[in-house]
C-alpha cells in the first residue's frame, strides 16, 4: 500500500533533509587522498547525531555502518573500513537519517580529484538520468513513466542500468511501497498522486548491467569490475502535476 502523506509530515521529512543535504557538502570537502571510508562514516554519525537525527542505517537488517561508501566498481552498500581513497576514484555515498520519526534517504556520486573520462561521463549521465526521472514524478503520470526516463537517458548513452535493485517509497519506514525500478516500458502502474513519498534512485554501470554481491553479504559490485555510479533524491508529489518537492535538495 503506498502511503499518502500529509502537509506537515513532508514538512518533517524536508527537516531530515536538510541534514542530509548539509552532511554531503561537508562529506564531499572531505574527499581527499589518504582519507578513509570509516573516518567518512564516523564523522557522519556524529554530524547526524547532533543535528538531532539518527543514522537510519546503522543496524538496519545488520548494516554495520552509519553510511554506504561504494568506490568504483561497487555499485551500493558499500561498507566503510580501512580503504583510502586516490586520486581518480569516485565515491557513492548513500545515507539516510531519522528525523522526528520519519526518514529521508539520499546519495550522491562524487570524483576524488581529477577523473578520466568514462568516470566524468558515467557520473553526469547518472545524475541527468536521475533529474529526467524526477521531471516524471508529477500527480497524474503512472509509476513506470519514472523508470522508462532512466533507462532511455542512460542507455542512449552507452551505458547500463542495473536491475536487481531499485528506489522505493520513503516516510515512516526506509523502504515502503511502491518498487521503483530503472527500467521498463512507460505508461504502467500506479497513477501518481500528491502527498506521495518517494525515493528515486538510477544506479548505472559503465559497463554491463550484471552485479555481484561479496562474501560480507552487503557490497555489491558490477561483474565486469567497471565503474558505477548512484545518485537518489528523496521526494514528495506535488498537487496539479507540478514539479516534484525535492526533500533531500
Amino acid at each position: 500500500m503506498i502511503i499518502i502523506k500529509s502537509e506537515r509530515e513532508i514538512e518533517i521529512m524536508m527537516e531530515g533533509g536538510k541534514i542530509l543535504k548539509e552532511l554531503l557538502l561537508q562529506l564531499g570537502d572531505m574527499l581527499k587522498e589518504e582519507v578513509t571510508t570509516r573516518g567518512l562514516d564516523v564523522f557522519a554519525e556524529r554530524f547526524m547525531r547532533k543535528k538531532g537525527g539518527i543514522p537510519a542505517f546503522k543496524g538496519y537488517g545488520g548494516f554495520p555502518a552509519s553510511i554506504c561508501t561504494s568506490v568504483n566498481e561497487v555499485v551500493i552498500h558499500g561498507i566503510p573500513g580501512t580503504l583510502k581513497l586516490k586520486e581518480g576514484d569516485i565515491i557513492g555515498i548513500d545515507v539516510g537519517v531519522i528525523y522526528k520519526g520519519y526518514f529521508t534517504d539520499t546519495a550522491y556520486t562524487f570524483p576524488v580529484g581529477k577523473i578520466d573520462g568514462l568516470k566524468k561521463r558515467l557520473l553526469d549521465t547518472t545524475k541527468k538520468s536521475l533529474y529526467d526521472a524526477l521531471n516524471m514524478a508529477r500527480a497524474g503520470n503512472r509509476l513506470s513513466d519514472i523508470s522508462n526516463t532512466v533507462q532511455t537517458c542512460v542507455e542512449s548513452r552507452g551505458f547500463s542500468v542495473v536491475r536487481e535493485f531499485c528506489g522505493h517509497g520513503v516516510g515512516k519506514k526506509l523502504h515502503e511501497d511502491p518498487q521503483i525500478v530503472n527500467y521498463g516500458p512507460p505508461g504502467r502502474g500506479p497513477i501518481l498522486q500528491a502527498g506521495m513519498t518517494l525515493a528515486i534512485e538510477p544506479m548505472i554501470n559503465a559497463g554491463g548491467p550484471d552485479v555481484a554481491i561479496l562474501d560480507d553479504g552487503w557490497t555489491v559490485v558490477t561483474k565486469d569490475g567497471k565503474p558505477s555510479a548512484h545518485f537518489e533524491h528523496s521526494i514528495a508529489i506535488t498537487p496539479d502535476g507540478g514539479e516534484p518537492l525535492i526533500i533531500t535538495n
